[in-house]
């Protein structure tokens, strides 16, 4: 756990990650998330000495229950910070390790896990999210050069999670260089490292204005642990099928995605969104999409499907409800979906207004056979699963 930056860009005499934040300290938050995965005896703090009493005082809600062992001293660098606190827990001989910065207390049990199952198989994991706005490289003087394809780029965020005895190896051969994270490491020496799933609720408090985001995330989590007593699940399904027609793009879970054809219905005719709308209304008991936007409406007529998906949504919350998380299946021979489904995501959730960790995405085919099979078009089905008050 890296803690030893004094947070300048924050603006503060206080390091970021000793603020409170819903209750607690962000180094608290951080250090609770990863003890319900591990002993917290391995829970290792990188820390400036000259912050002790901060220190102190941010780890104190933990109490006797977490108790893990003392902070070690950080270096100039970020870089030499990990490798001092890797040299801090060799003696107890871990098969892999998590690097996370302090200032990520919007960290999720999902996330983790994620990293850690990648692990299995891959010497480097690390969670990523996908690059949503154009991005444009500049010369000195400002002026655009260039725009770089964004659908290749990734977001880093922590934990970094890697083979122990590899990334401490690499730290070591590598000491004093800086790289821009641990991961980069590992490149260098010709290793891969997988991304897995990130969330936007872990992005890095920097600056002032992100405290304000992580503060309305930690206000939202302390209200939703509040009320899990008090709110019963529910669990809807969807299935839709769209046939093929003369074009070249197909609209899928809110993305454009080139095709040779275009499919088929009253409104922009995206398979995805309308299956999981009918799952979202069906775990409500609302009765289904056609009910409330009939194809015979002509003002539904090459609508954007959005519309569908955020009605559905609403309806959620006008029941003092929330979305819990949502599994899109889109099933067809072409066009390819995996390059597009973290764009498939990131569109789901900003529509739904959940973190992008709640949605899953995902393809299949069907083997050749029947109307997918044969290119007529796309099926597609949808799991949604929703909280509601108890009355």
């Amino acid at each position: 756990m890296v803690a030893a930056g004094s947070g300048s860009r924050f603006g503060d005499p206080i390091p970021k990650q000793y603020h409170m934040l819903g209750g607690k300290s962000i180094l608290a938050h951080c250090i609770e998330c990863f003890a319900r995965h591990t002993d917290p005896d391995l829970i290792q703090v990188v820390y400036n000495p000259a912050h002790h009493d901060w220190y102190e005082s941010a780890i104190a809600s933990l109490g006797d229950a977490l108790p893990i062992p003392d902070p070690v001293a950080g270096g100039d660098t970020r870089q030499q910070s990990v490798l001092n606190g890797l040299r801090a827990l060799a003696a107890k001989a871990p098969e892999r390790v998590l690097i996370h910065d302090a200032a990520r207390p919007g960290i999720s049990d999902d996330v983790i896990e994620r990293v850690m199952t990648a692990l299995e198989i891959h010497s480097g994991a690390i969670p990523t999210l996908p690059v949503a706005d154009t991005i444009k490289q500049t010369d000195s003087d400002g002026i655009i050069s260039r725009t770089i394809p964004r659908e290749s780029l990734q977001r880093a965020q922590t934990p970094q999670g890697f083979d122990f005895k590899t990334i401490l190896d690499a730290h070591q051969k590598f000491e004093g260089q800086e790289f821009t994270d641990d991961a980069a490491l590992l490149e260098a020496i010709g290793l891969d490292v997988i991304c897995v799933a990130g969330t936007t609720n872990n992005d890095k408090i920097t600056h002032r204005d992100d405290f304000g985001r992580a503060q309305i995330w930690a206000d939202r989590s302390n209200k939703e642990t509040a009320l899990m007593s008090l709110e019963e699940y529910r669990t809807g399904t969807g299935f839709d099928v769209h046939r093929f027609a003369p074009g070249d793009h197909c609209i899928l879970c809110g993305v454009k995605v080139p095709h040779t054809a275009r499919l088929d219905g009253h409104s922009d005719a995206d398979v995805g969104l309308h299956t999981l709308t009918d799952a979202i209304l069906g775990a409500i008991g609302a009765g289904d999409i056609g009910q409330h936007f009939p194809p015979s409406d002509m003002q539904w007529k090459g609508a954007a499907s959005d519309i569908f998906l955020k009605h559905a949504a609403d309806l959620v919350r006008k029941r003092g409800g929330r979305i819990v998380n949502v599994d899109i299946t889109l099933i067809c021979e072409r066009p390819k979906i995996g390059p597009h489904t973290p764009a498939m995501r990131e569109k789901v959730a900003e529509i739904l207004e959940i973190d992008v960790d709640r949605v899953n995405v995902k393809a299949t085919t069907t083997e050749r056979l029947g109307f997918t099979g044969r290119e007529e078009g796309i099926a597609a089905q949808a799991a949604a699963s929703v909280a509601l008050p108890v009355n």
